[in-house]
Protein backbone atom coordinates (compact mmCIF):
# COMPACT_ATOMS: atom_id res chain seq x y z
CA UNK A 1 0.00 0.00 0.00
CA UNK A 2 1.33 3.06 -0.58
CA UNK A 3 1.70 5.97 2.39
CA UNK A 4 -0.86 7.85 2.74
CA UNK A 5 -0.85 11.43 3.69
CA UNK A 6 -2.10 13.48 6.87
CA UNK A 7 -4.29 14.93 5.11
CA UNK A 8 -6.55 14.42 1.48
CA UNK A 9 -6.48 17.39 -1.03
CA UNK A 10 -7.10 20.54 0.73
CA UNK A 11 -5.63 22.94 3.16
CA UNK A 12 -6.33 21.80 6.67
CA UNK A 13 -5.61 24.16 9.56
CA UNK A 14 -3.05 22.74 12.46
CA UNK A 15 -4.60 25.48 15.11
CA UNK A 16 -7.24 23.74 17.19
CA UNK A 17 -10.08 25.79 17.94
CA UNK A 18 -10.70 23.35 21.37
CA UNK A 19 -8.70 22.65 24.23
CA UNK A 20 -8.35 18.87 24.89
CA UNK A 21 -6.61 19.86 28.93
CA UNK A 22 -10.32 20.71 29.99
CA UNK A 23 -11.61 16.94 28.87
CA UNK A 24 -9.14 15.60 30.92
CA UNK A 25 -10.83 12.26 32.55
CA UNK A 26 -14.64 13.97 31.77
CA UNK A 27 -17.30 11.48 30.74
CA UNK A 28 -16.91 13.58 26.67
CA UNK A 29 -12.84 12.06 27.13
CA UNK A 30 -13.87 8.63 28.30
CA UNK A 31 -16.58 8.58 25.56
CA UNK A 32 -14.28 9.33 22.78
CA UNK A 33 -11.62 7.32 23.84
CA UNK A 34 -13.26 4.40 24.18
CA UNK A 35 -13.95 4.52 20.21
CA UNK A 36 -10.34 3.97 19.84
CA UNK A 37 -9.03 0.41 19.54
CA UNK A 38 -5.64 1.97 20.50
CA UNK A 39 -2.98 0.32 23.19
CA UNK A 40 -1.34 2.84 25.47
CA UNK A 41 -2.43 4.71 28.82
CA UNK A 42 -1.60 8.17 27.05
CA UNK A 43 -4.99 9.46 26.68
CA UNK A 44 -6.28 9.75 22.97
CA UNK A 45 -9.10 11.36 21.11
CA UNK A 46 -10.26 10.57 17.87
CA UNK A 47 -10.86 13.25 15.55
CA UNK A 48 -12.31 14.30 11.77
CA UNK A 49 -10.97 17.13 9.34
CA UNK A 50 -14.42 18.73 8.40
CA UNK A 51 -14.22 21.76 5.95
CA UNK A 52 -10.65 22.12 6.68
CA UNK A 53 -10.94 22.29 10.47
CA UNK A 54 -9.76 19.06 13.06
CA UNK A 55 -12.74 18.25 15.20
CA UNK A 56 -13.33 15.04 17.61
CA UNK A 57 -15.49 12.70 16.00
CA UNK A 58 -19.14 12.90 17.35
CA UNK A 59 -20.94 9.70 18.18
CA UNK A 60 -21.34 6.93 15.75
CA UNK A 61 -18.74 8.99 13.45
CA UNK A 62 -15.74 7.13 12.60
CA UNK A 63 -12.70 8.65 13.21
CA UNK A 64 -9.77 9.31 10.55
CA UNK A 65 -6.81 10.47 12.76
CA UNK A 66 -5.85 10.48 16.05
CA UNK A 67 -5.16 13.68 18.98
CA UNK A 68 -2.54 13.16 21.07
CA UNK A 69 -2.14 15.91 24.05
CA UNK A 70 1.09 15.35 26.35
CA UNK A 71 0.24 13.13 29.21
CA UNK A 72 -1.36 14.88 32.52
CA UNK A 73 1.31 12.62 34.13
CA UNK A 74 3.21 14.84 36.93
CA UNK A 75 6.15 12.37 37.33
CA UNK A 76 7.15 12.00 33.86
CA UNK A 77 10.00 14.60 32.49
CA UNK A 78 9.08 17.14 30.79
CA UNK A 79 5.85 15.23 29.55
CA UNK A 80 4.57 18.79 27.65
CA UNK A 81 7.04 17.73 25.09
CA UNK A 82 6.08 14.13 24.41
CA UNK A 83 3.85 15.17 21.45
CA UNK A 84 6.59 16.87 20.29
CA UNK A 85 9.45 13.94 20.86
CA UNK A 86 7.04 11.57 19.31
CA UNK A 87 6.49 13.46 15.82
CA UNK A 88 10.65 14.22 15.66
CA UNK A 89 11.62 10.31 16.50
CA UNK A 90 8.88 9.54 13.68
CA UNK A 91 10.04 12.08 11.34
CA UNK A 92 13.48 10.68 11.95
CA UNK A 93 12.54 7.02 11.22
CA UNK A 94 10.74 8.32 8.15
CA UNK A 95 13.09 10.40 6.64
CA UNK A 96 16.23 9.26 7.16
CA UNK A 97 15.70 5.45 7.38
CA UNK A 98 12.82 5.58 4.90
CA UNK A 99 10.81 3.17 7.72
CA UNK A 100 7.23 3.05 6.76
CA UNK A 101 5.16 5.28 9.81
CA UNK A 102 1.98 6.29 9.93
CA UNK A 103 1.34 10.18 8.72
CA UNK A 104 1.46 12.35 11.56
CA UNK A 105 2.07 16.06 12.24
CA UNK A 106 1.65 18.64 15.33
CA UNK A 107 -1.09 20.85 16.40
CA UNK A 108 -1.91 23.62 18.72
CA UNK A 109 -4.22 24.56 21.10
CA UNK A 110 -6.06 28.24 21.65
CA UNK A 111 -4.29 27.79 25.39
CA UNK A 112 -0.53 27.26 23.37
CA UNK A 113 -0.97 23.12 24.14
CA UNK A 114 0.89 21.21 21.30
CA UNK A 115 -0.54 17.97 20.06
CA UNK A 116 0.65 15.59 18.02
CA UNK A 117 -1.45 13.97 15.68
CA UNK A 118 -1.86 11.23 13.49
CA UNK A 119 -3.70 9.52 10.27
CA UNK A 120 -5.62 6.17 11.16
CA UNK A 121 -3.57 3.82 8.74
CA UNK A 122 -6.53 1.31 9.65
CA UNK A 123 -9.14 2.97 7.36
CA UNK A 124 -8.98 3.45 3.80
CA UNK A 125 -9.84 6.46 1.81
CA UNK A 126 -13.85 5.33 1.13
CA UNK A 127 -13.84 5.12 5.22
CA UNK A 128 -14.00 1.06 5.59
CA UNK A 129 -11.47 -0.36 8.02
CA UNK A 130 -9.19 -2.76 7.26
CA UNK A 131 -8.65 -5.56 9.37
CA UNK A 132 -5.86 -5.55 12.24
CA UNK A 133 -4.29 -7.53 14.89
CA UNK A 134 -1.83 -6.78 17.41
CA UNK A 135 1.06 -8.93 18.89
CA UNK A 136 -0.35 -9.29 21.76
CA UNK A 137 -3.80 -10.73 20.20
CA UNK A 138 -1.93 -13.01 17.71
CA UNK A 139 0.57 -14.30 20.26
CA UNK A 140 -1.72 -14.90 22.92
CA UNK A 141 -1.25 -12.48 25.79
CA UNK A 142 -4.17 -10.77 27.32
CA UNK A 143 -4.43 -8.56 31.07
CA UNK A 144 -6.13 -11.55 32.00
CA UNK A 145 -3.64 -13.80 31.87
CA UNK A 146 -0.71 -11.80 32.33
CA UNK A 147 -2.18 -8.76 34.19
CA UNK A 148 -1.66 -5.23 33.28
CA UNK A 149 1.94 -5.20 31.90
CA UNK A 150 1.24 -8.07 29.51
CA UNK A 151 1.78 -6.61 26.50
CA UNK A 152 5.61 -6.18 28.04
CA UNK A 153 6.33 -9.93 28.92
CA UNK A 154 7.82 -11.71 25.42
CA UNK A 155 10.40 -11.35 23.34
CA UNK A 156 10.69 -9.82 19.70
CA UNK A 157 11.67 -14.00 18.45
CA UNK A 158 8.16 -14.03 19.51
CA UNK A 159 7.39 -11.39 16.97
CA UNK A 160 9.02 -12.62 14.54
CA UNK A 161 7.43 -16.15 14.80
CA UNK A 162 3.89 -14.55 14.45
CA UNK A 163 5.33 -12.78 11.69
CA UNK A 164 5.67 -15.76 9.69
CA UNK A 165 2.72 -17.44 11.06
CA UNK A 166 0.61 -14.83 9.70
CA UNK A 167 2.51 -13.30 6.77
CA UNK A 168 2.73 -15.25 3.58
CA UNK A 169 5.72 -13.11 2.26
CA UNK A 170 7.47 -13.11 5.87
CA UNK A 171 10.64 -12.06 4.37
CA UNK A 172 10.26 -8.64 3.24
CA UNK A 173 7.87 -8.03 6.45
CA UNK A 174 10.91 -9.43 8.72
CA UNK A 175 12.97 -7.05 7.11
CA UNK A 176 10.65 -4.27 8.12
CA UNK A 177 10.37 -5.64 11.81
CA UNK A 178 14.48 -6.17 12.44
CA UNK A 179 14.81 -2.62 10.94
CA UNK A 180 12.45 -1.30 13.54
CA UNK A 181 13.49 -3.43 16.55
CA UNK A 182 17.19 -1.65 15.85
CA UNK A 183 15.99 1.13 15.36
CA UNK A 184 14.35 1.75 18.57
CA UNK A 185 16.95 0.37 20.26
CA UNK A 186 19.22 2.91 19.15
CA UNK A 187 16.65 5.71 19.67
CA UNK A 188 15.88 5.00 22.93
CA UNK A 189 12.21 3.77 22.54
CA UNK A 190 11.56 2.35 25.64
CA UNK A 191 7.76 0.87 24.66
CA UNK A 192 8.01 -0.81 21.98
CA UNK A 193 6.12 -3.35 23.22
CA UNK A 194 3.86 -6.06 22.07
CA UNK A 195 0.63 -3.88 21.14
CA UNK A 196 2.94 -1.23 19.19
CA UNK A 197 3.42 -3.93 16.72
CA UNK A 198 0.33 -5.03 14.27
CA UNK A 199 -0.49 -6.65 10.93
CA UNK A 200 -2.85 -5.27 9.09
CA UNK A 201 -4.50 -6.49 5.39
CA UNK A 202 -4.63 -5.10 2.66
CA UNK A 203 -6.63 -6.57 -0.24
CA UNK A 204 -6.12 -10.26 0.13
CA UNK A 205 -2.77 -9.78 1.80
CA UNK A 206 -1.49 -9.16 5.68
CA UNK A 207 1.95 -7.23 5.82
CA UNK A 208 3.72 -5.00 9.07
CA UNK A 209 1.54 -2.10 9.96
CA UNK A 210 3.24 1.07 9.55
CA UNK A 211 5.23 2.20 12.77
CA UNK A 212 3.50 3.84 15.17
CA UNK A 213 4.38 5.11 18.66
CA UNK A 214 7.68 6.13 18.56
CA UNK A 215 9.87 8.08 20.91
CA UNK A 216 12.90 8.59 22.45
CA UNK A 217 11.53 7.21 26.24
CA UNK A 218 14.44 8.10 27.31
CA UNK A 219 14.05 11.74 27.42
CA UNK A 220 11.06 11.37 30.02
CA UNK A 221 12.12 8.14 32.17
CA UNK A 222 14.32 5.78 33.65
CA UNK A 223 13.70 3.12 30.73
CA UNK A 224 14.98 -0.21 30.23
CA UNK A 225 17.39 -0.95 26.78
CA UNK A 226 14.08 -3.58 25.55
CA UNK A 227 10.33 -2.91 26.32
CA UNK A 228 9.80 -6.06 26.57
CA UNK A 229 11.22 -8.21 29.50
CA UNK A 230 12.97 -11.27 27.27
CA UNK A 231 14.20 -9.00 25.28
CA UNK A 232 15.60 -10.16 21.65
CA UNK A 233 15.54 -13.55 22.71
CA UNK A 234 15.71 -15.52 26.12
CA UNK A 235 17.29 -18.88 24.31
CA UNK A 236 19.69 -16.80 22.52
CA UNK A 237 23.38 -16.32 23.49
CA UNK A 238 24.75 -12.87 24.30
CA UNK A 239 27.77 -11.84 23.21
CA UNK A 240 30.82 -10.86 25.07
CA UNK A 241 30.19 -7.29 25.27
CA UNK A 242 26.61 -7.64 26.54
CA UNK A 243 27.33 -10.46 29.11
CA UNK A 244 30.31 -7.68 30.22
CA UNK A 245 28.16 -4.71 30.33
CA UNK A 246 24.61 -5.96 30.32
CA UNK A 247 23.83 -3.86 26.92
CA UNK A 248 23.82 -5.55 23.66
CA UNK A 249 25.90 -4.29 21.10
CA UNK A 250 25.80 -5.21 17.33
CA UNK A 251 27.00 -8.83 17.30
CA UNK A 252 23.60 -9.78 19.46
CA UNK A 253 21.89 -7.45 16.71
CA UNK A 254 23.54 -9.90 13.78
CA UNK A 255 22.58 -13.40 15.62
CA UNK A 256 19.00 -11.90 15.83
CA UNK A 257 18.56 -11.26 12.27
CA UNK A 258 20.14 -14.68 11.64
CA UNK A 259 17.97 -16.54 14.15
CA UNK A 260 14.75 -15.18 12.39
CA UNK A 261 15.96 -16.05 8.84
CA UNK A 262 17.35 -12.71 7.28
CA UNK A 263 20.33 -13.54 4.66
CA UNK A 264 23.52 -12.10 6.31
CA UNK A 265 24.18 -9.45 3.87
CA UNK A 266 20.26 -8.04 4.28
CA UNK A 267 21.32 -7.86 8.21
CA UNK A 268 24.74 -5.88 7.89
CA UNK A 269 23.30 -3.45 5.54
CA UNK A 270 20.59 -2.09 7.84
CA UNK A 271 22.70 -2.73 10.69
CA UNK A 272 25.24 -0.35 8.91
CA UNK A 273 22.94 2.50 9.23
CA UNK A 274 23.14 2.89 12.32
CA UNK A 275 26.79 2.77 12.95
CA UNK A 276 26.93 6.58 13.95
CA UNK A 277 23.97 9.41 13.69
CA UNK A 278 23.56 10.82 10.47
CA UNK A 279 23.50 14.03 9.45
CA UNK A 280 19.92 14.44 8.69
CA UNK A 281 18.87 12.89 11.76
CA UNK A 282 21.00 15.60 13.80
CA UNK A 283 19.90 18.66 11.76
CA UNK A 284 15.80 17.35 12.66
CA UNK A 285 16.44 16.88 16.48
CA UNK A 286 18.31 20.56 16.07
CA UNK A 287 15.34 22.11 14.05
CA UNK A 288 12.49 20.19 16.33
CA UNK A 289 10.32 22.20 18.73
CA UNK A 290 12.34 20.46 21.83
CA UNK A 291 13.79 22.64 23.86
CA UNK A 292 17.44 23.21 23.74
CA UNK A 293 18.51 21.00 26.94
CA UNK A 294 15.97 18.12 25.11
CA UNK A 295 17.82 18.67 21.91
CA UNK A 296 21.25 18.24 23.49
CA UNK A 297 19.89 15.31 25.84
CA UNK A 298 18.33 13.38 22.86
CA UNK A 299 21.39 13.44 20.65
CA UNK A 300 23.39 12.27 23.96
CA UNK A 301 21.25 9.35 24.41
CA UNK A 302 21.31 7.84 20.80
CA UNK A 303 25.14 8.57 21.07
CA UNK A 304 25.32 6.71 23.74
CA UNK A 305 23.53 4.09 22.32
CA UNK A 306 25.67 3.96 19.01
CA UNK A 307 28.73 3.47 21.84
CA UNK A 308 26.88 0.51 23.09
CA UNK A 309 26.07 -0.67 19.60
CA UNK A 310 29.53 -0.57 18.41
CA UNK A 311 30.90 -2.14 21.00
CA UNK A 312 33.77 -5.50 20.83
Amino acid sequence: MKSIPLFDKGRVSMALDFNLDERHHTDEATYAMQLLSVSGVQEKFPAVVDGGRIRLAKDGERSTHILKPAPWDASLNESWLIPVNEHLTMQIAAQVYGIATAANGLCNTPNGHTVYITRRFDISPDGTKYPMEDMATLIGKSEADGGTVFKYRGSYMEIAAAIRRYIEAWMVEMERFFELVVFNYIYANGDAHLKNFSIIRYADDYRLAPAYDLMNTALHVRDEDFALSDGLSPLMPKSDACLRTGHPCRQDFEWFGKEIGLVETRVWRILDQYVSVPDMAQQLVENSQLTEKLRRNYLRIVKERISRFNRV
